[in-house]
């Protein structure tokens, strides 16, 4: 019944094939007015009907004044379609056929960056991946060099942390040859034990140096000096050489702290030269004897004094730290009838000569300065100074009292020598005696 109500009030006359489908609420409306009595159409449908439709406009009202400007922009976005769907069109259009081309890139560059193929690009990149991973690695090798410097120039000095760091540093080089960034550490590490054994070599001129700071910074040296370039070469005689370079820097350092200290006698030194001047004067005017020589006693008895401590220590020193080396009287006993050095022949020990050296400054300045001292008790009291230092070289196998016998020193210097030699030897023959006679007691 809703059916042909619908089709006669929708379209009327017009051909089937025309004739569209049924709204289910208007069919559902007919069906309700089809259900209903006549008189309730005429008198109560219309009344339903335009409230009905007053109610819906209201609704429509109400939801345009809240939603109007949700509504006027859908219906601006809803008229961008015209311009924005042709536009997604073509550029769908554009992406369809750019894949192909897309993927030939992609098969190219896969082909191109194969980690099969040699490609100078992986290869910086593989180097980058390589030192981003091994990065702290090497900054604790870049630190090795101020490490070592750090344990060199702190106080006290930490030598044996610096070899151990300098052997680390050489063990590295010889694994890795031609890394460039390991021979820089390897040359930095060798200017710092350069360092090192300059300060080592400058500890021996201490004034005051004992025996057992000796023999530490020997040891020390003994360790420094292979790793450096003007090391002896390391063979059959490498030990040896580097026992007589070692033994050669010892004698110089204490050398050099010897005449430092016999240089800052030089006021005493200046008193004596200005007497020395007084009595020459005094002798070529022809005036009476020159009876002075006070101020040349006083710079005697100081230098004889300061020469036969430091001279014995040295030796004393050596021989303790040095015990392969030569004896001192070897130096002594050589003559100077012995020609050139033969290269077949093992060079001598540093110690062979000097005490010669040290003996010529002591018998120069005795001739220069020793005539000027008239006073015969002066002349006795220094002379036996001079057999005291000699005897205390003695002890350690350089005893020069033969050559004091030819110092010109007057004109009746032999017998005055003769003289001294005697009662030095009665002396000492009296004190060894006694030091007997308390033995015996003790005993």
């Amino acid at each position: 019944m809703a059916d042909l109500l619908y089709e006669l009030l929708s379209q009327p006359g017009a051909p089937s094939s025309n004739k569209t489908v049924a709204d289910p609420t208007s069919l559902d409306y007919l069906t309700t007015l089809a259900s209903q009595p006549l008189a309730s159409l005429e008198a109560t449908e219309p009344q339903a009907l335009a409230q009905a439709s007053h109610g819906l406009l209201l609704s429509l009202q109400s939801l345009s004044k809240k939603s109007h400007k949700q509504i006027i922009e859908s219906a601006a976005h809803h008229a961008t379609l015209r311009t924005t769907l042709p536009a997604l069109a073509a550029s769908t259009a554009e992406l369809r056929n750019s894949i192909p081309k897309l993927d030939h890139e992609a098969v190219r560059f896969s082909t191109t960056y194969n980690k099969s193929s040699d490609n100078d690009v992986l290869a910086r990149r593989k180097k980058a991946l390589l030192l981003s991973r091994n990065v702290e690695r090497l900054v604790d090798v870049l630190e090795l060099p101020t490490l070592l410097s750090s344990a060199i120039s702190t106080a006290p000095v930490n030598h044996s942390s610096a070899l151990d760091l300098n052997g680390h540093i050489r063990r590295l080089h010889s694994l890795h040859p031609d890394s460039p960034l390991v021979a820089s550490i390897s040359a930095q590490a060798d200017d710092a034990m350069r360092a090192m054994a300059a300060n080592l070599i400058l500890s021996l001129k201490a004034p005051g140096l004992k025996l057992a700071a000796s023999l530490r910074t020997i040891g020390w040296l003994r360790r420094v000096l292979p790793d450096l370039e003007s090391a002896p070469a390391k063979g059959a005689g490498g030990h040896d050489s580097q026992e007589r370079v070692l033994g050669a820097v010892f004698l110089v350092c204490r050398l050099a702290t010897l005449v430092t200290m016999l240089d800052a006698l030089e006021p005493l030194r200046n008193l004596a030269d200005q007497e020395k001047a007084r009595g020459q004067t005094a002798a070529s005017s022809g005036s009476a004897a020159w009876s002075g020589g006070q101020q040349t006693e006083r710079y005697l008895k100081r230098y004889i004094e300061i020469f036969r401590e430091q001279s014995f220590a040295i030796v004393s020193m050596f021989r303790s730290i040095f015990p392969g080396g030569a004896t001192a009287g070897e130096g002594l006993a050589a003559t100077s009838s012995r020609g050139g050095h033969d290269a077949l022949e093992p060079l001598p020990s540093a110690l062979a000569t000097f005490p010669l050296y040290l003996v010529d400054m002591l018998l120069e300045t005795l001739r220069v300065y020793l005539p000027m001292v008239k006073d015969q008790a002066s002349r006795d009291s220094l002379l036996t100074q001079v057999l005291y230092c000699a005897g205390s070289l003695g002890r350690l196998g350089g005893d020069f009292g033969l050559f004091l016998a030819g110092l010109d020193i007057g004109a009746e210097a032999e017998e005055e020598w003769v003289e001294i030699v005697k009662r030095h030897r009665a002396l000492a023959g009296r004190l060894e005696s006694i030091v007997g006679d308390q033995r015996k007691g003790g005993l």
